[in-house]
């Protein structure tokens, strides 16, 4: 376990889950845990014996947003140095990016820049009393981490806009009925529920996971028959690899595949 300022580090075999730890503050993100942040999702990237990431939260809230007092001083002088959007922005770039399946664990209040971070990753779970929603309304604030882009393509352009404009939190329940939510967990086995489906996800190949969460990023924004084509050559280079190779065998043998990731 590895702790940091306002972030905690525990790697539980092949999943390793990352927490924001300022559990007094709704564990808002400020500046220093943005720029930290970073660096985790970095060495998670390099990190051979992590399979799968699961980003949660200590304490009521997953994330309650931004910390408050990262929002720039309108009278201070212009300066070099990098504003709490340019340092979210930098984490989201890294975050998105990630090869590895990243799930959002939802454990409890998240809202505005907690429920933006909780879309960056691949999907998302939630413990049943989580509540969810945007809030930025709420403040005079406008999304600054996607929030107006990726959440019309989950949930739809209509509900998004409710979410939006009413700046209010949803039980968990209604947001996985609407599929923003994967899977709903009693609050009581919560971790260990989510650890159990990451260490299912752990056991697949994963060369093959990190080629599926390309071809389907990638296939948001190019044309159908284009992500068919790409999908189509992604399958005759898989073939060849160790992981098709092994997992062939290991059906045949009637024995647990052994995956390497190449």
């Amino acid at each position: 376990m590895m702790n940091y300022e306002g972030l905690l580090l525990e790697h539980r075999g092949p999943v390793s889950w990352l927490f924001l730890n300022r559990p007094e503050q709704l564990n808002a993100v400020g500046m220093d845990q943005m720029v930290t942040l970073r660096q985790i999702w970095l060495d998670l990237r390099e990190r051979e014996e992590t399979r799968v990431i699961v980003f949660s939260g200590k304490g009521r809230a997953f994330c309650a947003g931004a910390d408050m007092t990262a929002k720039p001083d309108i009278k201070a002088p212009p300066s070099p140095k990098p504003t709490f959007l340019d340092l979210a922005t930098r984490m989201e770039e890294v975050l998105t990016t990630m090869p590895k399946p990243v799930i959002a664990a939802l454990n409890g209040i998240t809202c505005g820049g907690g429920l933006e971070l909780a879309m960056m990753c691949d999907f998302i779970v939630a413990a049943r009393s989580a509540r969810i929603g945007d809030a930025h309304a709420n403040f005079g604030m406008l999304p600054g981490g996607g929030a107006t882009v990726r959440l019309p393509r989950l949930v739809g352009p209509n509900f998004a806009r409710y979410l939006m404009y009413t700046g209010d939190l949803f039980p968990a329940e209604q947001m996985h009925a609407r599929g923003l939510v994967q899977a709903l967990y009693e609050d009581a086995s919560f971790e260990q529920d989510v650890q159990a489906l990451g260490e299912k996800i752990a056991a697949k190949s994963p060369l093959g996971l990190r080629t599926m969460k390309t071809l389907i990023e990638n296939a948001l924004d190019i044309p159908v028959a284009q992500g068919l084509a790409a999908e189509k050559m992604a399958v005759q280079l898989h073939f060849y690899s160790h992981d098709a190779t092994e997992g062939g065998a290991a059906f045949a043998e009637k024995r647990k595949p052994d995956f390497r990731g190449y």
